[in-house]
């Protein structure tokens, strides 16, 4: 009986379960879709190293320039039965193929069949051809048809400066569909061809090992040179995607926020629809039915809304994942390391974690109402006022709670913690406990702003005006909860938004102080998050001899692996006084600084420093060309480039320890009396005889990292806007459900003389005070909010030291924001009451 009248119940009220059912939906999709982007460029980057390893089970790792080629041959000498590959590998743009990023993979068929069968000759495959043909190539058979690429066929690819072809000589046949997503992004080439496009001829890139348990790693020592390492294939990819975890650990955080925003909403539609029934409640508990019945009834509606909801969160997270995953994998490409997605993976674990949440959130949100339902005395329960008078006891008890919520929180992030996951989670733990706690505040909140606004209402706009305010307070069951979903949702978009624009801010500050030069030359990059081609040696040369050139830097950047992961190098030569004034110190700057670095010190940035614990006077251990050095570190300074960290070293001191002479990058300083624009063109003309080179001011460099940090915020901006719907949602409920409880309320106001219009004013005016008050509130919440993301969560994500910057024009936005979004959500209860005859409305069923 009882389930039949739930089933009843719920026919009888299908928008409101709808949109009960949008709130839990919304919120199940923002987490699975950022789930499955993460996953999807975690798995596409394990596929692709998986592929392209093999069977591999350790690889030989040299330097920035690499391994000589006489490693791999005396390698075969000494140990035959030991199965070993050499690889040359570099990335390349194809744009026939489509855009990105494709890996160019040089091989030797004949050492490929242990660790990469299909690369080892069979099928399609023609391995004499590989072999012989200058430049041939083999693909995968998507990509070949993609291209309309056949046999033969001559395939146009850019090497940074420079442009190439190779001819297509075979197609590989993906044994399954992981297989193909994995070699999607490939374009294999033999050796030899490979160390011709990629400039790096009698070196390796690597060579792969298939080592047995019983093998004695130190037996390769001796064949080593002294810059080269012998590593396990796990740990060098766990490493590498170690580099994203705390990325994406800030996007799930932001992701749940949206979830939270949908509890609330959950929470007031499960309440109203105890207080709907209150009367059949308190009906049944007369004749017998007992507390749990009532309340394992509540939590059955809750537990179908919830399976509902989270199937059409899930179908809906994997749309949204879709249109995800490139704006994560662009965020992966510019700051960390390149992956090719070109799929959305459908991982079974990310869908039973949001399914798990789902239904989670939605039987905890409804465990209060259930509670309501099963210890209301049936007398107290069949008063219409009985629910008002006891939120209007328990906001006292609601703000003690949310008082020491914010003390948690506090405390939480006040602790030390150490860089990496658990000082994340401990700083997230004590934003989402602020974040709750102010929530538990807003009833008390909400009581005391609409004492003040009742008299200068009642002053402007009459009895409408106080009667707004006062009806605010009388459903603040409902409004209270509305306007904390509303205020968590807008006080997220401030404090993100002043989180954002403080890092904009301070990286423009840093661009403007490093960005000293007049002109900056670097080759065209194949990856975005750094320089990984050169320039010709003879350019510096022929730009000093402009008349306009002043002076010239070099700049060499490298990637070297430290324990914290891959880190970049960067070997400067030339450098001026006012280079040196580019840097802003965080420990150092001083004329010591300066002469230690003169003398093969190092400096490093704060998030290299805060990732290792290394500062002024420590030595950061480096493996060289030389063997193993231990570099003293001569100072920490500033630097948003990279959040894991870069190594500044003298060019001499460099060249000294790696067999490196190439240039990455150069900055020319114009004379005095000469036109900047004038001295580009001649610099322009100058370089085109040396390859492609990209030439630019200093201001429209600044122009394309602030473009690159646009773009790397994009996500964080589409989960700000997701969270304001499902607050709108949010609102839309609350606002629909108070109006039908206040049906009859109404109906004796318009039986007395109150028109449609007035009718209008008095639901819209209360409707806009809840958007007021939200985006009132939501002011101090969202700049808590942005203090703790700038300086907690931030540093102890990426390292960085961030300068807070405050637009008052924020605020100004949010609270428009707030109000329009409540005013829009009142417009559909005011229409349908102002439709309802007052005759209907007085009746009572």
């Amino acid at each position: 009986m009882l389930f039949r009248s739930s089933i009843r119940w719920i026919v009888r009220h299908p928008w409101q379960m709808l949109l009960c059912i949008l709130g839990v939906a919304l919120g199940v999709a923002v987490v699975v879709a950022i789930d499955l982007a993460n996953a999807s460029a975690r798995r596409a980057f394990q596929l692709a190293g998986d592929t392209v390893a093999g069977q591999s089970t350790h690889q030989i790792i040299g330097g920035p320039s690499g391994l000589p080629e006489t490693v791999y041959p005396e390698l075969r000498r000494r140990f035959p039965a030991l199965a070993a590959a050499p690889i040359v590998e570099g990335y390349v743009l194809a744009p026939s193929l489509g855009p990105g990023v494709y890996q160019l993979f040089g091989i030797d068929p004949f050492a490929e069949a242990p660790f990469r069968p299909y690369l080892a000759g069979g099928g399609a495959v023609d391995v004499a051809a590989l072999l012989v043909e200058p430049g041939a190539a083999l693909l995968a058979r998507a990509n070949a048809e993609r291209a309309g690429v056949q046999l033969g066929d001559a395939l146009p690819i850019q090497i940074g400066p420079r442009a190439a072809t190779v001819q297509v000589v075979g197609v590989l046949e993906p044994a399954d569909d992981l297989s193909r997503r994995a070699l999607a992004g490939m374009i294999a080439v033999d050796i030899a061809s490979a160390q011709e496009l990629l400039d790096s001829v009698g070196r390796l890139s690597r060579i792969d090992l298939i080592v047995p348990e019983s093998f004695d790693l130190a037996a390769l020592a001796p064949l080593l040179p002294p810059g080269a390492t012998v590593q396990p294939v796990a740990a060098r990819a766990g490493a590498l995607q170690q580099m994203t975890a705390a990325f994406e650990l800030n996007l799930t955080a932001l992701s749940l926020l949206a979830l939270i925003v949908g509890m609330f909403l959950i929470y007031n539609t499960m309440t109203f629809s105890v207080v709907q029934r209150r009367t059949l409640w308190g009906t049944l508990r007369c004749v017998g039915v007992s507390r749990g019945q009532l309340a394992g009834l509540v939590l059955v509606e809750a537990l179908l809304i919830s399976i509902l909801g989270v199937a059409g969160g899930l179908a809906l997270g994997v749309v949204l994942g879709r249109g995800l995953v490139g704006l994560v994998t662009q965020t992966i490409n510019d700051l960390y390391f390149v992956v090719t997605v070109r799929d959305l993976s459908i991982e079974p674990a990310v869908l039973l974690k949001g399914a798990v949440l789902g239904v989670a959130a939605t039987l905890l949100a409804a465990l209060a109402p259930a509670l309501e339902a099963m210890y209301t005395p049936p007398r107290t329960v069949l008063r219409r006022s009985s629910i008002e008078e006891r939120v209007r006891r328990a906001t006292p008890r609601l703000a003690g709670a949310g008082v020491g919520l914010l003390a948690i929180g506090g405390v939480l992030l006040a602790i030390p913690a150490p860089a990496g996951a658990a000082g994340l989670y401990v700083a997230f733990g004590g934003l989402f406990a602020v974040v709750i706690g102010s929530a538990l505040l807003t009833p008390l909140a909400l009581v005391a702003l609409m004492s003040l606004l009742r008299p200068a209402l009642g002053r402007v706009l009459g009895l409408l005006g106080r009667m707004a305010a006062r009806d605010v307070v009388a459903s603040l069951s409902r409004t209270a909860v509305a306007v904390a979903a509303l205020m968590v949702a807008v006080s997220v978009t401030i404090g993100v938004g002043i989180m954002i624009g403080s890092f904009r801010q301070t990286v423009i500050n840093w661009l403007e102080q490093s960005l000293v030069a007049d002109i900056y030359l670097s080759p065209p990059s194949n990856v975005a998050n750094r320089i990984d081609t050169t320039l010709d040696p003879a350019l510096p040369a022929a730009l000093a001899a402009l008349p306009g050139v002043e002076s010239i830097t070099t700049f060499r950047s490298v990637q070297i692996d430290l324990p914290t992961g891959p880190t970049t190098l960067v070997a400067v030569d030339g450098a001026t006084e006012q280079g040196r004034r580019a840097l802003r110190f965080q420990q150092g700057g001083d004329a010591a600084t300066w002469a230690g670095w003169e003398n093969g010190a190092v400096l490093i940035s704060e998030p290299l420093a805060f990732r290792t614990g290394l500062g002024l006077g420590d030595t950061l251990t480096v493996r060289t060309d030389r063997g193993l050095r231990d570099l003293p570190i001569a100072g920490v300074y500033y630097d948003y480039a990279s959040d894991r960290g870069v190594v500044r070293i003298n060019a001499a001191a460099y060249r000294a320890l790696w067999d490196d002479p190439a240039i990455s990058s150069l900055a020319i300083y114009v004379r005095d009396g000469y036109d900047v624009d004038t001295v580009i063109e001649q610099v322009r003309a100058t370089s085109a005889a040396y390859g492609m080179v990209l030439v630019n001011s200093s201001r429209a460099l600044r122009e394309g990292t602030l473009a690159v940090f646009d773009r790397t915020f994009a996500i964080t901006s589409v989960l700000q806007l997701l969270a304001t719907i499902v607050a709108f949602i949010g609102i839309l409920s609350a606002l629909m459900a108070l109006q039908l409880e206040r049906t009859r309320e109404l109906g004796v106001l318009r039986a007395n003389g109150l028109t449609p219009g007035q009718l209008w004013g008095a639901v819209l005016g209360q409707t806009g005070l809840m958007g007021l008050a939200s985006g009132l509130l939501a002011a101090p919440l969202g700049l808590a909010l942005a203090l703790v993301l700038t300086y907690v969560i931030n540093k102890r994500s990426f390292g960085w030291t961030l300068e807070l910057a405050v637009d008052p024009a924020l605020f100004g936005q949010a609270l428009a924001v707030a109000i329009g979004a409540a005013l829009l959500a009142g417009m559909w209860p005011a229409l349908r009451m102002s439709r309802i005859s007052p005759a209907v409305a007085l009746r009572d069923e």
